[in-house]
């Protein structure tokens, strides 16, 4: 056979001789050396595999891999460089009912693939079958039509880039979208808007830094596909958790041109947050893939070895099991699919500098068996590995298994998205009854949930919105959800949302509802950010963006789900950028440990929190049960936090009051005395400087309102009223 060496593009040129080595079998994928390439690929079942490698023109030449060692087909061919396209063709069993999906008529994308060129376009020939007679084997040649794998030059002059050193308790969350973030951002030039460049340019990170959050968490950018559905329906998958690369930065959030200039752009994004002390955070999928169900197309896994990595039914092998309701699961039985997750979080780890992953329904990735195991060998080998147990793990702690409800259940490292808070907290501010004793745990960092195995309070990731649901401008604003646009009927999204739209369903120009919905917003902010634990923000929610009812845009790539710079709400930002503030300058509000004082008892003097009622009383549990409780005020003792700073010195702070009143009527607060929640100098009356009003519009008071002990403040209904006492006035 004829083949030729690669030009200077990096392609092939026709004609030039290629020499084949027999190369190594790891690592997987292919590996340049600044001489040749070698490539080395997984199938236990195949019974011959055949290295693809296309030229400028399209043309296919054909390399079969004669070497393989533990399963693994390898080989290595000199001269190959970073810009040549690839793939493979599988050679084995057409079985079906026993797993075995290998056809070498699709060419197949290599899992280990650092980037893609190309794209999938729904054509017949990438299905097993005669889609017009299921029936039928479909044997069409794919490669026409498929995505290809292209060979990168792995070197960035990454220029001495450091991570930054963020403590847990100083961590604020901002969950983004690439495209959606910067797809109309003033300063950032046109052609970068909506790219990796657009993400990292100055304009989008001052934004981000003038906000006041320090890690940004990227919803999906491992290289997805469009579903075939979406596409007839003039539609695409704009979330992107329909994964097929697991190694590779999705081609179309690049600037570049090149399919190997995306690496080095998405590297030069990452490098960029660093300078500016900020963390970048990835939303990972690896519990399902694109190639959806059994009627799903043949795009990678599933004609390598359909069996290895996907979880399949017991006694049905011809269906997969489906954890994600996508038509299929990973298999974290198998060894070498638990390989592929661990060397793709590495690889994002060491290789693209990233600080830490949010895990997308992880608790699919625990079955083991059919129960979510906490125990599983995934867990485990997170656990021990020195490089991925070392950065930020978050954990969407469900699946839509039955038993895939797991907050509060996973390991010790682990931090998970707190769906109890989100719920709890929508709930009280809604009016719901019997929730007052739960928002307290919750506003405290949910010691019910992670203190009994060690964990701290920022094993919580507290967020009231994500991607998944309303916004917060939606969750005041709906009742139900509006997702025709989505072309399924308004049968999809979540229809329990736990909103309340205030009065009126959707927009409205009466002008008290219009301020009871900013008044809920600063609410919820509020709560949101001053709670105990890791708090997280969904990007738009501090500019008031809408999707119009939507609570499911997941295929909504346009001005619905992009963030709407041109009416974003200046006043509920600087409010947002004012709590932000207050929660970095008061280590009062983002304790490392969890709050000694409970909510009963009356020794509360020296505690570093006091439970008390209106009246300031102290609660009981006859107050804690009344199922018609809205309201308490929350004493946080800055002199008692009793935990030491990185230097091991003693922290110390301002003393706080919160009043939460979510009683619809305005309620009398009476300041607490001396002997309610703290010794002070018996000639000293505790003077209280009240800061924070979800009532006023910009959620600062218009002037300054000292109190005293035993004085009272009216708060309105549906409000929050905080209270400061300078430290430099308490004594111990």
């Amino acid at each position: 056979m004829s083949y030729g060496l690669a030009d200077k593009s990096g392609l092939r040129a026709p004609g030039a001789p290629l020499v084949v080595w027999p190369g190594e079998a790891y690592p997987l994928g292919a590996t340049f050396d600044g001489n040749g390439t070698n490539f080395s690929l997984f199938s236990e079942v195949a019974t011959s595999v055949e290295l693809c490698l296309f030229d400028q023109r399209g043309l296919e030449t054909r390399i079969r891999l004669d070497e393989v060692d533990a399963h693994n087909w390898h080989c290595y061919l000199p001269g190959i460089v970073p810009g040549q396209r690839y793939g493979y063709r599988i050679h084995g069993p057409w079985d079906p009912e026993n797993g075995h999906r290998c056809d070498p008529s699709k060419l197949v994308m290599d899992p280990y693939g650092k980037i893609f060129d190309g794209a999938f376009d729904s054509h017949s020939s990438l299905f097993n079958y005669d889609i017009f007679n299921p029936e039928e084997r479909n044997q069409e040649d794919s490669a026409p039509h498929a995505m290809r794998s292209v060979v990168i030059n792995p070197y960035f002059n990454w220029s001495n880039d450091r991570r930054p050193k963020i403590e847990d308790h100083e961590t604020v969350i901002y969950e983004l979208h690439v495209k959606g973030m910067t797809a109309t951002l003033p300063g950032v030039p046109e052609h970068l808007r909506g790219t990796y460049a657009g993400l990292g340019h100055h304009a989008t990170i001052d934004y981000l830094k003038h906000l006041g959050v320090t890690s940004v968490e990227l919803m999906p950018v491992h290289q997805f596909v469009h579903d075939d559905r979406l596409r007839e329906q003039g539609l695409r998958n704009y979330w992107g958790y329909n994964t097929l690369g697991f190694l590779a930065p999705h081609r179309d959030y690049a600037a570049s041109n090149s399919a190997e200039g995306a690496v080095a752009e998405f590297k030069q994004m990452v490098h960029n947050f660093h300078d500016a002390g900020l963390e970048v955070i990835l939303d990972v999928v690896y519990n399902h893939t694109a190639e959806g169900n059994h009627m799903g197309p043949t795009y990678s896994l599933r004609g390598i070895d359909n069996a290895a990595y996907y979880r399949l039914v017991d006694g049905d092998r011809e269906h997969y099991m489906d954890y994600t309701g996508t038509g299929n699961s990973l298999n974290v039985r198998h060894p070498q699919t638990l390989q592929l997750i661990m060397d793709s979080l590495r690889y994002w780890v060491t290789e693209m500098h990233v600080d830490g992953f949010r895990f997308d329904l992880a608790s699919t990735l625990a079955r083991e068996f059919h129960d979510v195991d906490r125990l599983s060998a995934f867990f485990d080998l997170v656990q021990q590995d020195p490089v991925v147990s070392q950065v930020r793990l978050i954990a969407e702690p469900w699946d839509v298994g039955e038993g895939g409800y797991q907050v509060g259940n996973f390991p010790t490292i682990w931090k998970e998205w707190n769906g109890k808070y989100r719920d709890t907290v929508r709930d009280f501010w809604r009016g719901e009854p019997a929730t007052l004793g739960e928002f307290a745990s919750r506003l405290t960092g949910s010691s019910d949930l992670y203190a009994s195995n060690g964990r701290r309070p920022t094993a919580s990731i507290n967020f009231v919105t994500a991607h998944d649901g309303f916004t917060l401008n939606d969750l005041v604003s709906y009742n139900e959800k509006h997702n025709s646009a989505n072309g399924e009927d308004n049968r999809d999204g979540e229809s329990h949302n736990r909103s309340w739209n205030c009065g009126v369903e959707g927009p409205t120009e009466d002008p008290d509802i219009i301020s009871l919905r900013q008044q809920q917003r600063r609410n919820f902010l509020t709560t949101l950010i001053l709670s105990q634990g890791t708090p997280m923000i969904a990007h738009g929610d501090e500019i008031g963006r809408t999707q119009q009812g939507n609570n499911n845009v997941y295929c909504q790539d346009n001005e619905l789900s992009w963030m709407d710079w041109e009416n974003a709400d200046s006043d509920l930002m600087e409010f947002t950028r004012y709590l932000l503030k207050l929660r970095r300058d008061h280590p009062v509000f983002r304790r490392r440990r969890f709050l000694a004082g409970g909510p009963l008892g009356e020794d509360v003097a020296d505690r570093d929190i006091a439970w008390l009622t209106p009246e300031a009383r102290v609660m009981t549990e006859e107050d804690w049960s009344q199922h018609f409780g809205k309201s308490l005020m929350v004493h946080l003792n800055g002199m008692a936090i009793g935990e030491p700073d990185r230097q091991g010195r003693r922290v110390e702070d301002d003393s706080f009051l919160m009043c939460f009143n979510a009683h619809n009527e305005p309620l009398e607060f009476r300041m607490p005395a001396r002997e309610n929640v703290m010794h002070v100098d018996p000639g000293e009356e505790k003077q209280w400087n009240v800061i924070l009003d979800t009532h006023q519009r910009h959620g600062v008071p218009d002037s300054e309102r000292v109190l005293v002990a035993k004085d009272t403040l009216s708060v309105h209904g549906r409000s929050v009223v905080i209270l400061q006492r300078p430290m430099d006035k308490e004594m111990i």
